[in-house]
């Protein structure tokens, strides 16, 4: 027989049984066969090697408009996620696909994995906070409608506060954070609120047990740095 066509190569590569008996037996005798069908399973190996079980993601249309310019076609059409793994399809014997094409749709389909797993794997490593406590931010007689809230987490041994406000606020001016003691004894800012929410890094040296109150403030620009009196909302953490 001729030599395997190029489209059934791919898939036995990919460990579909799709070979005749016959194609299974020039397999075995044709060096040129054998090697095209080793080489194109090696591709795949490495694919799937560092995808683990990772969903498989779909490459961007400059991945695929790449492989239409380098064959010379005038369109080419991305194959769905599913299909990144069974990249060709055995159909009628009077069309195939070049020998090119589908080494770059299977190179296509291992890249794709590679992608997926790299990315889990990033996500494996990233460290997920752990909420420590919450506090409710209840508005000033001052500024009605105004609300919040109050999220203390540790991340990576390392604690920060994330804050929420819902209030109408002049143009002018800023809105500072602060922990200030349960008694009102002391304070200390976080920073500048910019924007409805913010995440602010709480000093290793601030007692949480002492600091139990955060309290989002109006300050003036350009006024004293400390506290200007004139808080937006205010509220206690507690437990989580």
């Amino acid at each position: 027989m001729s030599h395997i066509d190029p489209d059934v190569a791919a898939l036995i590569a990919m460990g579909e049984p799709v070979a005749t008996p016959a194609e299974r037996t020039h397999l075995a005798e044709c060096a040129s066969c054998a090697a095209e069908v080793a080489a194109l399973a090696r591709t795949v190996a490495v694919g799937r090697s560092v995808g683990g079980d990772a969903a498989l993601l779909t490459p961007p249309p400059r991945v695929w408009d790449a492989i239409s310019s380098e064959l010379g076609f005038d369109e080419a059409v991305a194959p769905e996620p599913a299909a990144a793994q069974h990249a060709v399809r055995r159909g009628s014997r009077g069309s195939r696909p070049r020998r090119r094409l589908l080494l770059a749709l299977v190179g296509a389909a291992a890249a794709v994995v590679i992608v997926a797993g790299v990315w889990t794997s990033v996500s494996l490593l990233t460290p997920r906070p752990q909420i420590v406590a919450e506090a409710t931010l209840d508005g000033f007689p001052s500024w009605q409608g105004a609300a919040g809230e109050a999220v203390l987490e540790k991340v990576d041994g390392h604690r920060r506060v994330v804050v929420t406000l819902d209030a109408s606020v002049p143009a002018d001016g800023y809105r500072e954070v602060w922990l200030i003691a349960s008694d009102g004894s002391a304070l200390v800012s976080l920073g500048v609120l910019d924007g409805a929410t913010g995440e602010f890094a709480v000093p290793d040296d601030v007692d949480l047990s002492t600091f139990t109150l955060v309290d989002i403030s109006q300050e003036e620009t350009g006024g004293d740095p400390g506290h200007s009196g004139d808080s937006i909302v205010r509220g206690e953490l507690t437990a989580a």
